[in-house]
């Protein structure tokens, strides 16, 4: 029996415009550079005990001639995320049936403060949200997921897996952790209808 649901956080419940695309149209700065930068910094600032975000960016920034102050940087990028109404409403569905919520999410310090302060769903949907720069798993590492079974006394084929990366999904399902790529709300009333019918 199904008894918990975990979701990825962004791409899931949180939507926002892709953060290259930005800089390339707001800066000029192109593709080929700011992805290297924000693959190896995103690496760093999702684990625990990280320095501090802007620590990371501000030597790009100098480079590429930016003269943005770290909470100005914060604000265009965490401000431009919005939260995905009919996504919340369809995991309360799911609540209110009995079934445990919980967001599993690679993800750092000064966005998380952010997002707390900011999308109060993460105070009353979930039973708990993990975060990877407090748990020190970092997707697809098995441990991330079972952290939640462990924490939570629960079986692997007690619970559903929702995340937009497939090499999560595939990590989560080689757990036996019943999982499903995220591409969109009609993908996921989908897959939800042939699990519970008449819910969604």
């Amino acid at each position: 029996m199904i008894k918990a649901v975990i979701f990825d956080l962004n791409g899931v419940f949180i939507q926002s415009p892709m953060l290259s695309d930005r800089f390339a149209q707001d800066f000029n700065i192109p593709n080929e550079k700011f992805l290297p930068a924000l693959k190896e910094i995103m690496a760093q600032v999702r684990q625990p005990n990280a320095n501090g975000l802007y620590s990371y960016w501000k030597p790009y920034f100098d480079s590429w001639n930016l003269e943005l102050t770290e909470q100005e940087f914060y604000d265009y990028w965490f401000k431009a995320e919005t939260d995905i109404p009919e996504m919340l409403a369809i995991a309360q569905k799911l609540k209110d049936a009995g079934l445990k919520i919980f967001i599993l999410s690679n993800n750092l310090r000064e966005r998380t403060k952010y997002y707390h302060e900011t999308f109060s769903f993460l105070k009353t949907l979930p039973e708990k949200v993990y975060f990877s720069w407090q748990t020190g798993f970092v997707k697809p590492d098995e441990r991330a997921y079972q952290l939640i079974l462990n924490e939570n006394y629960l079986k692997p084929e007690e619970c559903l897996y929702f995340d937009d990366s497939s090499k999560n999904v595939e990590v989560a399902n080689s757990l036996a952790i019943k999982s499903f790529v995220f591409k969109d709300l009609e993908k996921l009333k989908s897959d939800l209808e042939g699990l519970f019918p008449n819910l969604i």
